[in-house]
């Protein structure tokens, strides 16, 4: 029996990177050039791109995601034994244009022929969104895109969970808010939103404040689980 639908939301807000976009199509791109590195490869960008954003929160040396993806980057090309800046300029340009996960769009469109106000919340840099959504054809289906940029400081600082109650106008339990990452939907339930963990790999819950309100595989019956028909 399906879980019963979050009452009272007015608003759904998306982390983007890992939620949205499948962080690991860039990489999957270059498996030919990559070989049996891609996917190690791609893991490690991804962990050490987190890390910085915590540890660049932490030291109150902020910098925007696009550097901090290319630092990422850097690090996991050494990683693995790479040095090729050739590689690095395409996986780059690749992660522009990553993706959309395959539900991601009809998801969008429902939710928004249901009524429902939808945002993207994400720690990316602007241009990095606005070159992510055009790519997946997502804008119309949009009514805003949030960066941690106007508040300065990455997720999981309360300033960026603050970020979509002050620019959609509704109060925190009204928003649903659904993130692939653990953290960041455990987070943001321990600030106040409704939350949706989006579990698309299986993985145990976070031992950290805060609990997501329900579990998905994906996001293909979100519109059903926020009321819409």
């Amino acid at each position: 029996m399906p879980d019963p639908a979050i009452p009272g939301i007015q608003a759904c807000v998306f982390d983007a990177y890992g939620t949205l976009f499948d962080v690991h199509s860039a990489a999957a791109k270059c498996r030919t050039d990559l070989g049996d590195k891609a996917d190690t490869l791609s893991d490690i960008w991804r962990q050490k791109q987190l890390q910085y954003t915590w540890l660049r929160s932490l030291m109150g040396t902020h910098a925007d995601f696009w550097q901090v993806t290319g630092d990422a980057l850097d690090f996991a090309l050494a990683a693995v034994g790479l040095d090729d800046q050739a590689m690095r300029q395409r996986l780059m340009d690749l992660y522009l244009r990553l993706d959309a996960y395959p539900e991601v769009p009809a998801m969008l469109a429902r939710l928004k022929a249901g009524g429902i106000a939808t945002a993207i919340l994400s720690n990316g840099a602007p241009a990095m969104l606005d070159a992510a959504v055009e790519s997946a054809g997502l804008a119309d289906s949009l009514d805003q895109v949030l960066s941690v940029e106007d508040v300065g400081i990455f997720k999981p600082d309360p300033r960026v969970y603050q970020l979509a109650v002050d620019r959609l106008g509704v109060a925190p339990r009204e928003i649903c808010f659904q993130s692939s990452n653990a953290w960041d939907a455990h987070a943001a339930s321990h600030f106040g939103f409704r939350v949706v963990w989006v579990n698309r790999f299986g993985q145990p819950a976070e031992r950290i404040p805060g609990t997501p309100d329900r579990q998905l595989g994906d996001l293909a019956s979100l519109p059903d689980l926020v009321g819409v028909t």
